[in-house]
């Protein structure tokens, strides 16, 4: 029998309204929520170093406050990581909702996730927060035992969809095969709108007025369909669930907590309007260690933009940067020229150049001293001084890193709905060597060529992962593939977006979607709490690279 598992959150922030609307829009078994993030992490941790009541996705809260009852009227399960580095305080303030509503409600949470208690036992110097990924057979011991609401902290992203259906189908530890097609679907689903055409590089081919948030019809062996409730906006198309699949990834080989998911044997078909099954999914035993979320801190930034407008853009940029450096010294600034002038242009902003300045110091005054002097630099510089913004005080630098611990050395807890608390015992491990990096499959004359942006005729999906970035592209039409397969590999890569010549990339075919996934090393410097790059989590990177132009055989136009 089909078990449908909606979402209704992809980040901590998406829309409000979208629980309400997932549990109205159509039949639902459970509906999940994802919360958490590497940034959230961090975001989570300072609010819990100010109160630490806090440290949940009070969001979640509200949306229960005015969802709960429909959720219960429905008979929907509500299963989310908003929890973040607080469950059993999410799961208490939920009773108290749940009291004031007058609702019978049982309420589940897991918890183990936390090690920032250890930190020094593990080597996690300088830890603020500290957080290993948990599986999903927490998730399924809360189900079991008949909660209503299940909240987490860390656990990864699919777990949400995999533990409910592992609680519904009744899957052993050892259905690989299953555990990791809810693995894929939980991967869809897990960023909301963008399994429905949200984000994608061929938008203007569907209504996104107001797109609906996807949901998995799952089956007993685990292949689902991925869906979206009738009448909503976006579309299911195998090209939006394509691109879903491709972010965030590295290796063909997905490893979690509880089942390597092998990406590279996903089969995608049309399935009806707005549905796309998945199948085919096989697994492998999970890793020894667990991934480990740490986040530090590391000083103050602060930033500010210079518009150089017209005439002698390079001049006016040089005396800007010889100016600061004279004011508060060159440690720790970073320089950005945006060259977004045109020549003889017919408005103001069409002929300004934008240059971008940060500074990352240990010292909160010297970050604030350094706007100070950009603005003290207003009657003395270059001919028409103008900053985007006043000055303000730094913001604290985060940064993230991941670790790794053994997987027998973590406790993953279910606290039942009566207060029982239930050690899930960790899974049998296995060795799982990923695919090798590859740089290219094919040999072959694909005849005359005409110059056009890659976007003609693929699309992309970009993504960061700390201070790496993926990229993975995927054509159109399935006799493309070859050629993509043989044209994009990673010296080509290097061509089209100079930022990357000199880091390393791992490039991986993936022939059953038509792509090929490329992982950037590096270019997101210590992630996105402390990058100072334009895109600091790559969400665009994909889309410069459709952008760029490079010799399409004419038989694949």
């Amino acid at each position: 029998m089909t078990f449908r598992i909606g979402n209704a959150s992809g980040f901590y922030g998406d829309r409000f309204d979208a629980v309400k609307e997932m549990l109205t829009g159509g039949p639902l078994d459970v509906l999940t929520g994802d919360y958490l993030a590497e940034l959230t992490m961090l975001i989570l941790g300072r609010d819990k170093m100010k109160d630490a009541s806090r440290g949940y996705a009070r969001t979640f809260l509200r949306q229960l406050e005015e969802n709960l009852s429909v959720a219960v009227d429905r008979g929907v399960k509500i299963v989310a990581n908003a929890g973040g580095l607080n469950p059993a305080g999410l799961a208490e303030a939920l009773r108290e909702l749940a009291a004031t509503l007058n609702l019978d409600v049982k309420i589940a949470y897991v918890r183990g996730d936390d090690l920032l208690p250890r930190a020094a036992e593990f080597g996690f110097d300088g830890a603020l927060t500290a957080n290993a990924y948990l599986g999903a057979f927490g998730i399924a011991e809360c189900l079991g035992a008949g909660a209503d609401i299940v909240v987490t902290g860390r656990v990864t992203d699919a777990s949400l969809v995999v533990g409910p259906a592992a609680a519904h189908f009744g899957w052993a530890r050892d259905d690989y095969d299953a555990l990791a097609g809810a693995t894929a679907a939980g991967h869809v689903l897990e960023c909301g709108a963008q399994a429905t055409g949200g984000n994608f590089s061929f938008f203007t081919e569907h209504d996104l007025g107001h797109a609906g948030f996807p949901l998995a019809e799952i089956e007993a062996d685990g292949s689902c369909v991925i869906t979206k409730h009738e009448g909503t906006g976006g579309a299911v198309t195998v090209e939006t669930v394509t691109a879903q699949l491709l972010y965030e990834i590295a290796s063909p080989a997905y490893a979690g907590p509880d089942v390597v998911t092998a990406f590279d044997t996903l089969q995608l078909t049309q399935d009806g309007p707005d549905r796309v099954r998945i199948s085919g999914a096989t697994g492998t035993p999970p890793p020894e260690t667990l991934k480990v979320c740490v986040n530090t801190l590391a000083g103050f930034r602060n930033s500010m933009t210079f518009v150089l407008c017209g005439l002698d853009i390079d001049a006016k940029a040089e005396l800007v940067r010889c100016q600061l450096l004279d004011a508060v010294g060159a440690d720790g600034l970073t320089w950005t020229l945006a060259r977004t002038d045109h020549a003889d242009a017919d408005t103001e902003e069409a002929a300004s150049a934008l240059l971008h300045v940060t500074i990352k110091t240990p010292d909160p005054k010297r970050a604030k001293a350094f706007s100070r002097a950009s603005v003290e630099l207003a009657l003395a510089s270059y001919p028409g001084f103008t900053l985007t913004s006043p000055p303000g005080d730094g913001t604290p630098v985060g940064v993230y890193r991941p670790e790794y611990v053994p997987l027998d050395a973590v406790e993953h807890v279910a606290v039942l709905p009566d207060g029982t608390e239930k050690v899930i015992d960790p899974p049998v491990t296995g060795h799982t060597e990923p695919p090798a990096a590859q740089t290219e499959l094919f040999d072959v004359d694909f005849g005359p060529t005409k110059r056009l942006p890659l976007g003609v005729v693929a699309g992309a999906r970009s993504g960061d992962k700390g201070g790496d970035a993926n990229v993975g592209v995927w054509v159109r039409k399935a006799d493309a593939y070859p050629w993509l397969a043989q044209e994009l590999t990673v010296a080509k890569l290097r061509e089209l977006l100079p930022e990357a010549a000199e880091l390393d990339i791992d490039r991986y075919p993936l022939p059953n979607l038509n792509a090929v996934n490329f992982v950037i090393h590096g270019l997101l410097g210590e992630g996105v709490a402390a990058s100072t790059r334009f895109d600091p989590q790559a969400k665009a990177v994909g889309e410069w690279l459709r952008s760029r132009t490079l010799d399409i055989p004419e038989a694949l136009l």
